[in-house]
């Protein structure tokens, strides 16, 4: 996705860099510089602050002491040594137990799930152990200190196996943050064919993204749409169609999901009356359902059309069949009920045959 700097900044070529597929080019934008990263150098550089700035942290799980699959971890080990940067066993369920006594011994336990798929063994570690931790105490002791990473969605090529989008069950816990950034910027400040296809400019210091707190990336009249991580770059393109037909689409990056900003979605919604959420993960109990929901109930007067969801499928994720499964710009919605009246002649769009 674009990114805005580049409007306002004076860029400059430097030597390169060896740093796995880093780009080379710096801007310098005011007193800041920034670099232009893919999402995976931006989440290893986010790591290299947090171990350099804090001695408490760690990073850990399986493969991450060469550097990972996505290479997210290179040079940490050989920087900040194997006692604070290291290999697991292929356990995700005593990854996850041990982030959390170290967390809550006062540390900075950030954990690597390799997939996220592969997260479902840790699944009772995080919704009945970290995520009831302060509760269960009344608040004499937490694993606040814990991050779990995970990159998750279809990466072209993964099957059932390594393209799922399980953030809905977790979406379901009170006690746990789940945050979705849609790009390297966000990722550092705050995960699988964004590590290396996506490209922005990015801060080389430390900086923090605020939590729970949406953007509205591009401002119209006509339509809501709603998305997070990935999908936000399909989003966008199709906002550009839609505009082709005389179409304004607000489009909204929800960035948190646990807790959301409800607050955002809504005043989008009751501007333009319309709201069409689309998210990789099955359609059935999807995250975009809870959207929908609060939407209805807090803007049901001002709604001019029903929600509309475009979502991935209720199968298990396919491998050669990927394209079909995946909610692309041309994909039709099941309701085609975004008609307007103020655009009757051509602004019935199938669902997401010309919005996404």
């Amino acid at each position: 996705m674009a990114s805005l700097l580049g409007r306002f900044c004076r860029k400059l070529v430097v030597p390169g860099s060896a740093h796995g597929s880093r780009m080379t080019s710096t801007t310098a934008c005011g007193s800041e510089t920034v670099k232009s990263l893919n999402l995976y150098s931006a989440i290893n550089q986010a790591l290299h602050i947090a171990l350099e700035t804090d001695p408490r942290s760690y990073v850990f799980g399986e493969d991450v002491g060469f550097g990972g699959v996505f290479r997210c971890t290179t040079g940490l080990a050989e920087r900040f040594g194997k006692n604070r940067v290291f290999n697991t066993p292929l356990c995700e369920q005593g990854i996850v137990g041990f982030g959390i006594g170290l967390a809550a011994m006062g540390n900075r336990a950030v954990v690597e799930i390799q997939f996220a798929d592969y997260i479902y063994p840790a699944f009772d570690q995080i919704v009945n152990e970290a995520a009831k931790f302060r509760y269960r105490s009344g608040n004499q002791f937490n694993c606040g200190g814990l991050t779990i990473r995970a990159p998750y969605g279809a990466v072209g090529h993964g099957g059932h196996y390594h393209s799922q989008s399980p953030e809905a069950f977790f979406c379901h816990v009170p006690g746990i943050k789940v945050v979705i950034p849609r790009s390297p910027r966000e990722a550092k400040g705050a995960v699988v064919w964004l590590y290396r296809q996506a490209v922005e400019e990015v801060p080389e210091h430390d900086y923090m993204i605020p939590l729970s707190q949406a953007e509205v990336i591009r401002e119209g009249s006509d339509i809501t749409l709603v998305g997070w991580g990935a999908q936000l770059t399909v989003m966008e393109q199709a906002c550009l169609d839609a505009e082709k037909e005389g179409i304004s689409c607000e489009l909204i990056d929800l960035k948190t999901l646990l807790p959301w900003d409800k607050e955002t979605v809504e005043a989008s919604v009751k501007k333009t009356g319309r709201l069409l959420i689309s998210h990789e993960a099955p359609i059935t109990g999807g995250f975009g359902a809870e959207i929908s929901a609060t939407i209805l109930e807090r803007c049901f007067l001002k709604l001019e059309a029903p929600v509309s969801r475009v979502c991935g499928l209720d199968t298990p994720f396919p491998l050669v069949f990927e394209p079909f499964y995946m909610p692309t710009k041309n994909k039709a919605s099941s309701s085609s009920s975004l008609s307007s009246p103020s655009k009757n002649t051509h602004f019935l769009i199938h669902g997401f045959s010309r919005l996404l």
